[in-house]
């Protein structure tokens, strides 16, 4: 409907002129009105406006804050000085530490999980907010806890205290643009809730406000007894794992073990298939024959399982998972030394050490066979042990590779026009050729020739990877380089043979990981993903997928198409190393917390953390032949054997957690150190799932590597800093 003559307009202008003279009476006979007066809201509105034209951001947001404590009118609000400015994030924060403090056990592990995001957020929103001051005070005050778990972090968010910092810090716009992904059970969320709601008035409702604005809270139950999140498993973990994030935390937060990262997608997890190829028809009745002639030459003692018998059990044993088809992944047919590997390792896996499963954290008697590398000055990078156990490479900063001999005979050197080998009186060689520091070093499979009739089956080849961005191939007869790989545009962090020796995987600082095999010199594929470096790798047992560490995740790529089918997140510090199991059905990842946590790959879920190592890096792991133990070594010096199958219910009441003192090495020893004193800074707490801990007298352990017949052999170079 029109305005009537003389009226305001919609706009708020006057008419201009008299009265129509075809008006109806009395419709000219009210007095022009005058304009009603913009409120004070209106006003800040065009203020506001022009100045987000101009680009005062600075100014606009002071008055948009100021305006938030006026009414419509323009009068100040009534309101209590503490409420003003910053000081409101840090009541609501303390109240919500003072509530997860207080709460009852059940419920404080999942509740202390939102103290970290809600920290974060109270952060940035005091530096959006134009509060530098109680920004800095604000992180000074509670930034403590956070720094075993979350210290890089810490790093970044110091200098975060202004606007212009939110819009330039990557940690601020990953946190900015993602909700942070919590899982709550909903007893949990509603105790939660109900108390913001009963203190909105004491600080309650600013972390109502963060929490819906910023996190994405999913309500989930606690599952069975041997779940992660069952009460069983919260109670005997305790408080030193109440800060850690599970495998579905954070950002990006997905569903676990899922590699799709849309918050919305729907939790299903592509089937895998982790068993072993089947063998090719033709060679397994070449190595029936193989066998049948081994147990001719050497019967098997009383009581003792024939090798065939032993070959023959393990082809009955029905594989809890499907196999894929033998031409998943090709595979150049199997060769005479193919088959005597074959039979070298079914007579390994018969006289093996044997470890069986054990209840109540009663562990095998494990030993370790140390050796300790003098005069290195400190340069080793990586150490790596040959399966034959005939030899050990090591790589230095001053870009050369060393290769001993396990025993301390003589190395035996192929020179080119000679058809035998020639005894040299050294026991080492040196190999040169990168132009940077050696990074990755990767033996090819072998085993111990089985005779003397028979095929050689040592390792025949060394891979090894450097800052120099190539990955070099040498020839384990005559020590020289026989390939230089070249994709990589960065160093390359890690090299590792695949479990047939046709393919290799490779790892860098790039953000992307590749496949080779040695007669390419182009890799085959691109696994990319990771957010920043892809610091280490390993294969599937199976052949048919690789895993890779990098930006705090692991993901596992199937390599005949390329694409991420799981991915693992929950680690709080850069991963180190990773390792699948023999059976192909775990696979068990460290970080330079000290921390190792083991997945189980069909359902994608995080089966347990362990923790006992100090900070620093876990440099290495290994898994027994039944996959129910675990080695690891790193920087603290020790090397510790875990009990992976351990479950929370057999975990016994008094020894829940046991305090070690990492820096008291006083000689090795297999009894984990267990007492009631008192943690000091340099303490650390062993979970109980650990079996056994070697120390060395200040000797970080590099390498440490479980054998086919169950044995540990390990290395290390004396920290000659700390003499």
């Amino acid at each position: 409907m029109s305005n009537p003559p003389g009226a305001p307009s919609r706009s708020g202008s006057i008419a201009n002129g008299p009265p129509s003279a075809g008006v109806a009476p009395g419709a000219g006979n009210q007095l022009p009105s005058t304009p009603s007066t913009p409120s004070q809201q209106n006003l800040n509105q065009i203020v506001l406006e022009y100045l987000s034209k101009k680009g005062y951001s600075k100014t606009e947001s002071m008055l948009r804050r100021e305006s938030a404590f006026h009414d419509a009118e323009g009068r100040p609000l009534v309101r209590r000085a503490e409420d003003a400015g910053g000081k409101m994030y840090e009541r609501g924060y303390q109240l919500l530490l003072d509530h997860v403090s207080d709460v009852l056990e059940v419920y404080k592990p999942e509740l202390s999980r939102l103290l970290w995001p809600v920290f974060v957020h109270s952060v940035l929103s005091l530096a959006r907010s134009h509060y530098p001051k109680d920004s800095e005070t604000f992180f000074n005050k509670y930034n403590d806890r956070f720094t075993r778990e979350h210290q890089s972090e810490l790093g970044q968010l110091q200098t975060v205290t202004a606007p212009e910092h939110v819009e330039e810090s990557s940690i601020a716009k990953v946190y900015m643009s993602n909700k942070y992904r919590v899982t709550l059970t909903p007893m949990a969320y509603n105790v939660l809730v109900q108390f913001l709601e009963q203190k909105e008035e004491d600080g309650g409702s600013v972390i109502i406000a963060l929490l819906e604005q910023h996190l994405h809270i999913i309500k989930a139950e606690r599952g069975g007894p041997g779940a992660e999140r069952s009460l069983a498993a919260m109670l005997a973990r305790g408080g030193e794992e109440y800060d850690m994030p599970a495998e579905d935390e954070g950002i990006p937060g997905h569903n676990p073990g899922s590699a799709n990262v849309d918050p919305n997608a729907p939790n299903k997890l592509p089937k895998l298939l982790l068993a072993a190829p089947p063998l090719d028809p033709d060679a397994m009745e070449d190595i029936r024959a193989e066998l049948i002639e081994a147990d001719t030459r050497n019967p098997p003692r009383p009581g003792q399982s024939s090798l065939l018998e032993e070959f023959e059990q393990s082809i009955k044993q029905e594989p809890q998972d499907e196999a894929a088809s033998r031409d998943a992944v090709p595979l150049p047919p199997m060769m005479a030394r193919d088959i005597a590997m074959e039979v070298q390792n079914i007579r390994e896996h018969r006289d093996r050490f044997r470890i069986d499963p054990k209840s109540s954290g009663v562990g095998p008697g494990v030993s370790v066979c140390l050796y300790t590398f003098h005069n290195t000055h400190n340069s080793i990078s990586v150490m790596e042990f040959s399966p034959d156990l005939k030899f050990v490479a090591v790589g230095f900063q001053q870009s050369y590779i060393r290769v001993w001999t396990v025993d301390g005979s003589p190395l035996p050197i192929l020179t080119p026009g000679q058809v035998s080998a020639v005894t040299t009186p050294v026991n080492s060689k040196k190999l040169i050729g990168h132009s940077g520091p050696v990074y990755g070093l990767s033996f090819s499979p072998g085993t111990p020739k089985p005779s003397e009739d028979s095929p050689n089956t040592n390792s025949r080849y060394l891979l090894s990877s450097s800052a120099d961005g190539t990955i070099r191939l040498w020839g384990c007869d005559m020590w020289t380089c026989l390939v230089s790989y070249r994709g990589h545009d960065a160093p390359v962090w890690d090299v590792r043979w695949g479990p047939h020796g046709h393919y290799f995987l490779s790892c860098g600082h790039d953000k992307v990981a590749r496949i080779w095999t040695t007669d390419v010199i182009a890799p085959l594929r691109l696994f990319v993903g990771h957010e920043s470096d892809v610091d280490v790798g390993c294969f599937h047992p199976s052949g048919i997928y690789v895993f890779t560490g990098g930006d705090r995740t692991v993901r596992m790529w199937e390599i005949q198409r390329g694409n991420a089918v799981r991915m693992f997140t929950g680690h709080t510090g850069h991963i180190t190393a990773i390792e699948c199991s023999p059976n192909g059905q775990f696979l068990a990842s460290a970080d330079d917390q000290g921390n190792i946590i083991i997945w189980d790959l069909q359902p994608g879920n995080r089966m347990k953390r362990m923790r006992g190592h100090g900070k620093g890096g876990i440099w290495s792991l290994s898994w027994s032949a039944e996959s129910n133990v675990l080695v690891s070594s790193g920087a603290d010096s020790v090397i510790r054997v875990w009990d992976v199958l351990l479950t929370p219910s057999e975990k016994s009441g008094d020894g829940l957690t046991k305090v070690e003192n990492v820096v008291s090495a006083a000689g090795a020893t297999g009894a984990p150190q267990t007492g009631s004193q008192k943690k000091g800074k340099k303490d650390v707490v062993v979970t109980p799932d650990q079996i056994s801990a070697f120390k060395t007298k200040k000797t970080p352990v590099i390498k440490a590597m479980f054998t086919r017949s169950n044995l540990v052999v390990a290395g290390g170079a004396i920290n000659e800093l700390s003499h």
